[in-house]
């Protein structure tokens, strides 16, 4: 998203009244002390004691934690707690988050506040205490949230609709009361999240997961089964079809598919490569999609926003964390999404321009290019091949590096997991500057503790390490260059030249950029004979992140060429490339080449190009002619 539409948004939400409905608990956390306490003279057993605890508000109280961070006019709530401690502190929280408490409804008889009290010893959680399980609501309890519920729909801009808890909706009267008070103020916005009665209500938005929307679609199936993207979008056609109201069906990594009177639309998720905690994912997400909503932002922006601020809560561990609006800014700024994910890791699904080699994955892109001026390349992998391998000399760097002197003596299990998070790294990170990989590596060796601080090297001790190893590989490539032992072509992608020299007698503007130092990118493309037709220049690393990146490159080519959209094409088989110039609105097309060859596709490379967002992926330049024709 614009960084000026998520302005606008916040801004808009700042002046809606939200309203809220749930199920209100409390989460309590007891650090328990290992060392417990005295033998209790009664019974003779030796007691437990709590060394440290905690409470928040949970269950619907998440669902206001997050509506505050996002700061709108008002919210008031709608629910039930008990006469005992534990409400009293779940009501004293939700005050101090700015929320309206007058219709939560003490219930002094049968009704204990659902409490969640998770003991935790060390670093492992025990058996759980639960309070409230056998709640029984009374009839004027119900009468009373009906009434608020319908002065809610007359007074607030929307109402959230949340339920979590089993058997908290006893009687099915109230839903059909409920439900007729959706119908009698059909125009106001009511969002449901339910986890148990979802079928049972009508006349309401639906924000359902997709095991959610399947069970809706008559469907068997468990929470932890696999349900397709498209079985999702089906469903949630359906589910539209059936009551009228958008649907918004959440697929966590995958993104939200959205189902409204304008037809069907995927909101890709947002790759994330730190550890993730998803507890309170969806009430973040309910949030800020109703607040959204109710400021008057389509469906579809909506759930935009709502996956961004669901991305900063899963970054935060052990707690139920929130997205404030500078943090939904700040996520977008540097969000990097996951495109088409089952197109990528679904060879089969491949669909290919007729009697080419080149897959289409936006059905729109063949129709773009006849207005491109501008022509973008990445180097290493993408033409040249001088530094075919460099994963492979990465890799041990970064794991000694990380291990120091334990490197060659650490078992077997820490070796792997170390290699696996190396592997990983690198795989996500190519395309980026090396000075910026070394960053990360920097902070993979202090959170793994082997080295001492003193003996940490800074991001540049490390890159000339890794570098001076590489360059002792591309050097002797380029020295059987220099004594004609192999030509260019044995260092060139197939086709590469052909194509670039075809682009630039039709005069267009070419770039090559490079994560690689600059200097060096120079001179390999002038030892391999291609310099000359980047008429637009040759842009690699500055050793300063503020003086270079990808994204440095392309702004600048759209701003002093005053370039819209399909102008520029970027040809690229790193993920960064691709990305900045799709966020740019250009043509992005992926070169999933394999390196050692020199032409043919590399499957891996395909799927991380396709989920980089490549709108089109090419296996190599051996088809130049025909990729002329369309760029032309």
């Amino acid at each position: 998203m614009k960084e000026k539409r998520i302005r606008e948004i916040l801004e808009k939400i700042g002046n809606v009244r939200m309203a809220v409905y749930g199920d209100f608990c409390l989460d309590a956390y007891w650090i328990m002390d290992p060392d417990g306490s005295e033998v209790s003279v009664e019974t003779g057993l030796k007691a437990e004691a709590v060394a440290e605890h905690s409470y928040s508000p949970g269950g619907a109280g998440n669902i206001v934690a997050n509506l505050a961070a996002l700061k709108p006019k008002e919210i008031k709530l709608i629910g039930v707690v008990g006469n005992d401690i534990h409400g009293r502190e779940l009501t004293t929280q939700l005050r101090a988050l700015g929320a309206n408490t007058s219709s939560l409804i003490i219930q002094k008889e049968d009704f204990d506040t659902y409490t969640y009290t998770k003991r935790i010893y060390g670093e492992e959680e025990g058996a759980r205490i639960d309070f409230g399980l056998k709640n029984r609501r009374s009839e004027e309890t119900d009468k009373e949230l009906l009434r608020s519920i319908e002065s809610a729909l007359q007074q607030y801009d929307a109402l959230i609709f949340n339920q979590q808890v089993m058997n908290s909706i006893p009687d099915p009267g109230f839903i059909e009361e409920a439900n007729a008070l959706f119908d009698k103020y059909d125009d106001s916005i009511v969002v449901l999240d339910s986890r148990h009665y979802n079928s049972l209500f009508r006349n309401v938005i639906r924000k359902a997961n997709d095991v959610e929307v399947a069970v809706l679609n008559g469907k068997e199936v468990t929470p932890r089964d696999h349900i397709p993207l498209s079985d999702v979008k089906k469903y949630a056609e359906n589910i539209f079809d059936r009551y009228k109201k958008p649907v918004f069906a959440t697929c966590g990594p995958k993104g939200i598919v959205v189902a409204d009177d304008k037809g069907l639309h995927e909101v890709p998720g947002i790759l994330l490569t730190k550890k993730l905690d998803t507890v309170g994912a969806g009430d973040t997400t309910i949030s800020a999609l109703t607040s959204a909503l109710a400021a008057g932002i389509p469906p579809v922006e909506a759930a935009q926003f709502a996956n961004l601020a669901a991305a900063v809560t899963v970054q935060k561990l052990y707690t139920t964390g929130t997205a404030s609006g500078e943090e939904i800014l700040e996520i977008n700024r540097v969000a990097v999404y996951n495109y088409r994910p089952e197109l990528a890791e679904d060879i089969r699904m491949a669909r290919y321009i007729r009697d080419t080699e080149f897959e289409v994955c936006d059905p729109e892109v063949p129709g773009r290019f006849g207005k491109v001026k501008h022509v973008l390349f990445d180097n290493d992998g993408t033409i040249s091949t001088l530094r075919q391998g460099w994963e492979q000399v990465m890799e041990p760097v970064m794991i000694q590096a990380i291990l120091g002197d334990n490197w060659q003596s650490v078992d077997t299990a820490t070796y792997r997991k170390v290699q696996e998070q190396v592997r990983h790294y690198i795989d996500v990170s190519t395309g980026i500057q090396t000075i910026l990989q070394m960053e990360a590596l920097v902070e993979m060796v202090r959170e793994a503790g082997f080295v001492p601080k003193e003996k940490i090297l800074d991001k540049f001790g490390y890159k000339k390490i890794y570098n001076d190893a590489l360059m002792e590989v591309v050097n002797k490539r380029i020295e059987k260059l220099h004594r004609r032992e192999l030509g260019p072509e044995d260092y060139t992608m197939k086709g590469a030249i052909s194509f670039l020299e075809a682009l630039r007698e039709a005069d267009m503007v070419l770039y090559l950029a490079s994560g690689t130092d600059e200097e060096d990118v120079v001179r390999e493309a002038a030892s391999l004979g291609f310099a000359k037709y980047f008429n637009g220049g040759i842009y690699g690393s500055q050793n300063d992140i503020k003086k270079y990146s990808k994204k440095m490159v392309v702004d600048r080519i759209i701003r002093e060429n005053n370039l819209y959209g399909d102008e520029l094409i970027v040809f690229g088989d790193g993920p960064v490339e691709i990305r900045e110039v799709v966020h740019a609105g250009g043509i992005a097309v992926g070169v999933a080449t394999d390196e050692i060859r020199r032409y043919g596709l590399n499957p891996e490379k395909r799927t991380r190009l396709i989920r980089a967002g490549a709108q089109m992926i090419i296996p190599d330049f051996s088809q130049w002619k025909k990729l002329e024709k369309m760029v032309k």
